[in-house]
């Protein structure tokens, strides 16, 4: 059993009552209650000082994914209005116009093989050229 130390503490009369009354039932003492009601505040502030810590870090995170989202958005809308302009000024192929569709398909195929290498290399095409990697 541990050690016990004697403290003498000061209680409004309300808060006095209220322990003499839940002292007298059986098998409660005033220092167990005493002693959980402080082991529980003390546990309480140990929680808020690790929230404290934590609470920084976290308040960034949410500021960058909230950058993330805010670019991801402006991405889309980008690609989409992108898209709506090509198609809007671009004349549709004949159907017996195959020599074009041979056309489009290779244009296609270069562009998905530049995204799958731009990807893979981990460049991105927006950034600065002073941060272009080799």
């Amino acid at each position: 059993m541990a050690e016990k130390v004697r403290h003498q503490l000061f209680l409004p009369k309300p808060l006095s009552e209220r322990l003499e009354a839940l002292a007298a039932k059986p098998g409660a003492s005033k220092s167990a209650i005493l002693t959980d009601a402080v082991a529980a505040w003390l546990n309480r502030r140990g929680a808020s000082e690790l929230e404290d810590r934590f609470s920084i870090r976290l308040d960034r995170m949410t500021q960058a994914v909230g950058r993330v989202d805010r670019d991801t958005h402006v991405i889309l809308e980008t690609l989409a209005l992108f898209i709506r302009f090509e198609l809007s000024i671009q004349v549709p192929l004949a159907d017996n116009d195959q020599a074009g569709r041979a056309v489009a398909a290779k244009r296609f195929e270069a562009f998905v093989q530049q995204v799958g290498r731009q990807v893979a290399a981990g460049r991105r095409t927006l950034q600065p050229s002073s941060e272009q990697q080799p």
